[in-house]
């Protein structure tokens, strides 16, 4: 009976190293990439920061933008959501928070959501749930590039203008730091220009040709293009981040679990040694 006891113990550490090896191995590999991907991301915040910024410029320093892009222009009554989870698991509750956060937003919607997948996991939860996907893109965050982000953007724009959705809402993960991330919310159509007095003015009169409505249909779309890829990179930085931290969290608990197994192996072996001694000092008294 202890010999099957230790057996169970032994066949258990066995088990949970195992589990540590490959955990540890998957930590070292996530924050390879979160490296390469935290450096892809600070490169591309600092080169859209500046672009988003002189938009909002042009934006505060003309009344002229169609009042189709602009707030208050239509009922919000059908609601177009770009989710952006992950493409594979393992990374504790990055895909969780973004599906929460979403689903929180839904229960105010008048009308079925359409929903824009980017990312698997999203995509395979609201298919479960009926909802109507327009598009899905299945490929890792990190290998879709800037042209790509066209195919994204372009129908919902397409969509917007053909009066089909009345609102774009962007949800994903905003990077704060390695060991924090962060669910954001960011409404992507229809603007809400407040007219900000600390962005700053043009100071000249700006002409539009060959008119504002024209100029506009082509700086918007482009706006949609920069945001959504922006998001997308940050989306694949957090993820890299999160699954590095759940990695680690794992190794270290197979750590502790190998520690508690090995003294109680320990322990058991210990008690069967004294167990035979007994038997064997009882055995050479009882033929005396």
């Amino acid at each position: 009976m202890a010999t099957s006891n230790l057996r169970d113990i032994k066949r258990r550490i066995k088990s949970v190293n195992s589990t540590e090896h490959i955990t540890n191995a998957m930590k070292l590999v996530s924050t390879a990439k979160l490296r390469k991907a935290k450096s892809t991301f600070e490169r591309t915040r600092e080169y859209f920061h500046y672009i988003t910024e002189s938009i909002e410029e042009i934006f505060n320093s003309t009344t002229d933008v169609p009042e189709k892009y602009l707030a208050g222009n239509r009922e919000i009554k059908t609601r177009c959501y770009v989710i952006m989870t992950s493409c594979r698991g393992l990374c504790g509750g990055f895909n969780t928070n973004v599906i929460k956060e979403a689903d929180r937003q839904m229960t105010y919607d008048m009308n079925p959501p359409v929903i824009v997948a980017v990312g698997s996991r999203g995509k395979e939860y609201y298919e479960k749930k009926c909802h109507y996907i327009h598009s899905e893109y299945c490929a890792p965050p990190e290998n879709i590039s800037f042209m790509e982000t066209k195919g994204i953007s372009k129908p919902i724009i397409e969509m917007y203008d053909q009066g089909e959705i009345d609102e774009v809402v962007m949800i994903y993960t905003s990077f704060v730091s390695t060991l924090e991330q962060q669910v954001k919310t960011v409404t992507l159509l229809p603007f809400q220009i407040d007219y900000d007095p600390n962005v700053m003015k043009l100071d000249k009169i700006v002409e539009y040709e060959p008119s504002v409505e024209e100029v506009f249909n082509y700086l918007v779309p482009k706006y949609v293009e920069i945001m959504i890829y922006g998001a997308i990179v940050e989306s694949a930085t957090c993820e890299h981040a999160a699954r590095r931290m759940a990695m680690e969290s794992a190794t270290d608990n197979a750590r502790e679990m190998l520690a508690d197994l090995s003294l109680y192996y320990n322990r058991a072996r210990q008690a069967s040694i004294t167990r035979e001694i007994v038997e064997i000092v009882a055995g050479s008294e009882a033929q005396k």
